[in-house]
């Protein structure tokens, strides 16, 4: 259900209570991990880099068993452009670890310290950030086959570069990028994944039949759901040892996969990249990994964030309080988010961005119907 207003959510639970006679009851919830980055410099709001930039960052674990996410946010050695990312890791946090501070370094030397970033030519910009992308993947699949450690890991990554008119977003995965235009949300990214009827999801199909592949049930191979990450190399450079692994599981047949013939990498780490103009309207920039978006929306994030820095004007209390939301949606994934407040709204004199009330109220009697429907089924068969 979605988040509701505080005058709504008194009235669902003195209506709950008062119609039904609930008693409450306490519910046993594991505690759950909240922190920022180890790679996250100083406290978040003191970064150096562009001038008026205030940055909020926050990383809350969900039901997952591992925290698999990170964070970086880093201002140095990138010529006045502010660098961050947030990576969203699988099969174990080993791929996340290596590429926190490798990606990094990977894109500074090629943006040539971020001269790259402030000249005209966004195509050398991009052969850069490939470049890097390649680079940073490479190592990071030799440093797993050499290590031997968490072989079948792998990690998302979204990056951006925030200048004073510009931002620039290099991606690969599954997590997106949102920016606030006079409250207006823009969806920047689009996910790699091998399932659903959008453009980007149908170009990722078709790349990986025509490199040898096969979906099942929108996994890769019957495995992985995204379609562009890091690492992952039985779907890269043992490609031939995950069908033999897969015989002796008794996942396919030898036959079967006599029959196949691979044309390329099932998963690549080739970045989407985009340069976007910020004007005077751009009010601040977030990046999360999708264990926010699977649970809301970039308008209705976009409506959190701004009445969160209207109440108190503090960019990290607003991403703590956004990650504890996706949570409160029962969003079982873990949440990273980044939020970078570009300086340029006084906060404290906009009115409050209202909640759609009928669409609530909409909302709240649903609720009450269900809730209906579920103790009158209990009586039906009582204990």
């Amino acid at each position: 259900m979605a988040l509701l207003s505080q005058q709504l959510q008194r009235f669902l639970l003195n209506g709950l209570n008062c119609s039904f006679g609930l008693k409450s009851k306490k519910n046993s919830i594991r505690e759950r991990s909240r922190c920022c980055s180890a790679i996250a410099i100083d406290a978040p709001s003191s970064l150096t880099g562009v001038a008026g930039i205030r940055w909020g960052f926050s990383r809350i674990q969900g039901s997952r068993e591992e925290m698999e996410d990170d964070v970086v946010v880093r201002a140095d050695n990138l010529n006045e452009f502010s660098f961050a990312a947030v990576f969203d890791g699988h099969a174990g946090f080993s791929s996340v670890k290596f590429l926190r501070d490798e990606l990094f370094k990977e894109c500074v030397e090629a943006l040539q310290g971020g001269l790259l970033l402030t000249g005209k030519d966004f195509n050398a910009v991009r052969e850069a950030l490939e470049e890097a992308f390649t680079n940073a993947d490479t190592k990071l699949l030799n440093w797993l086959e050499v290590t031997g450690e968490e072989v079948e890991s792998g990690s998302t990554a979204t990056v951006i570069f925030v200048g004073n008119d510009v931002l620039v977003i290099s991606h690969v995965g599954d997590s997106s990028v949102v920016l606030s235009r006079s409250g207006k949300a823009e969806l920047l990214t689009s996910s790699h994944r091998p399932y659903g009827n959008s453009k980007v999801s149908r170009q990722e199909i078709r790349r990986i039949k025509e490199a040898g592949g096969w979906i099942v049930n929108g996994r890769i191979c019957g495995d992985i759901s995204i379609s562009r990450a890091f690492g992952d190399m039985r779907f890269k450079t043992k490609k031939n040892e995950m069908l033999e692994k897969g015989v002796k599981e008794g996942r396919w047949s030898q036959k079967f996969i006599s029959r196949l013939q691979f044309n390329g990498d099932l998963v690549i780490a080739s970045p989407d990249i985009y340069q976007v103009a910020l004007g005077s309207d751009a009010e601040f920039i977030l990046l999360a990994t999708d264990g926010l978006w699977d649970y809301m929306n970039s308008s209705e994030v976009v409506r959190f964030v701004r009445n969160q820095l209207r109440q108190h004007g503090n960019v990290q209390m607003a991403s703590e309080a956004l990650a504890q939301a996706a949570l409160d949606r029962r969003s079982q994934d873990n949440v990273s988010i980044v939020i970078a407040d570009l300086g340029r709204t006084d906060w404290r004199s906009l009115p409050p961005q209202q909640e759609n009330f009928v669409y609530e109220l909409g909302q709240a009697f649903a609720t009450i119907g269900i809730v209906s429907l579920g103790i009158w089924m209990s009586s039906l068969f009582p204990s």
